[in-house]
């Protein structure tokens, strides 16, 4: 059976270092600090090769969410205000919740499925998801799905 999937959600640990470098190359020629590809590839230390063969394959993951949904699956404890904690997150950086589902909690911990849309004045969603796993009693937060 064959996966037809063209993209995959990665963290940046899992992500080899030349790809990594690439982002950043994009970075410096979009802000200007780098006038030339040969002058950001020197910075980053890449060839243009490299830089030529992966510059349209990586992206920062909120640089392509506008106008889309995210689903996420968080783990969490049972814990008076946690949920309100999250959703106040999600709303800082200005997500628009579309669903949310709370498991019936089992052994002090729920799950939970929250969709939310990007809008065009939505934050960074990298930024968010990190906040959200820094929440105290959040065990872990992961993208479920991207639409």
């Amino acid at each position: 059976m064959e996966d037809k999937s063209k993209y995959f959600v990665v963290k940046q640990k899992a992500v080899p270092e030349v790809l990594l470098k690439v982002v950043e190359a994009k970075k410096l020629l979009e802000s200007e600090r780098a006038i030339t590809v040969q002058e950001a590839t020197d910075k980053v230390g890449i060839s243009r090769s490299s830089f030529y063969k992966y510059k349209d394959d990586i992206f920062p993951f909120y640089d392509n969410t506008k106008g889309k949904t995210i689903t996420l699956v968080v783990q969490m404890d049972d814990e008076q205000g946690l949920l309100s904690d999250l959703l106040h997150v999600v709303a800082v950086y200005r997500a628009n919740i579309l669903t949310i589902h709370q498991s019936i909690p089992v052994n002090g911990v729920a799950t939970l499925t929250l969709s939310v849309e990007i809008r065009e004045n939505t934050g960074n969603v990298s930024g968010m998801i990190e906040e959200l796993e820094d929440l105290n009693g959040i065990h872990y937060v992961k993208i479920l799905a991207r639409e």
